[in-house]
């Protein structure tokens, strides 16, 4: 149980960095920070937005959620939740980014 827990976090770490190093690369091409929103209305603009969006989104989470805790002061619970919904967020691609990285790690050696 305990090594299930321990990849767990790791996986949790590494889709947290991969969200914040895509987030960063967004930045720091186009001057803002990541958001949810379309990207226009094209076919590829719009699997674009949902790549991005999935990429980014415990980034623009946990930023969100700290805003709106110093800034407009909302309760506790609100930044507790949304802190959850980011962690489960980065688990789940941190997954995903591990999963594709051992893939193409089996059939590169």
């Amino acid at each position: 149980m305990w090594g299930d827990l321990i990849v767990l976090g790791y996986a949790g770490a590494v889709g947290f960095v991969a969200a914040g190093i895509t987030s960063s690369f967004y930045r720091m091409i186009t001057a803002e920070p990541a958001r949810f929103g379309f990207f226009g209305e094209t076919a590829l603009a719009l699997v674009t937005t949902v790549v991005f969006c999935a990429l980014t989104g415990p980034v623009i989470i946990m930023e969100r959620a700290i805003v709106a805790r110093r800034l407009e002061r909302s309760p506790i619970r609100w930044f507790a939740m949304g802190t959850l919904i980011a962690a489960i967020w980065s688990c789940c691609l941190g997954l995903l980014v591990l999963e594709i990285v051992l893939a193409v790690q089996g059939n590169v050696a």
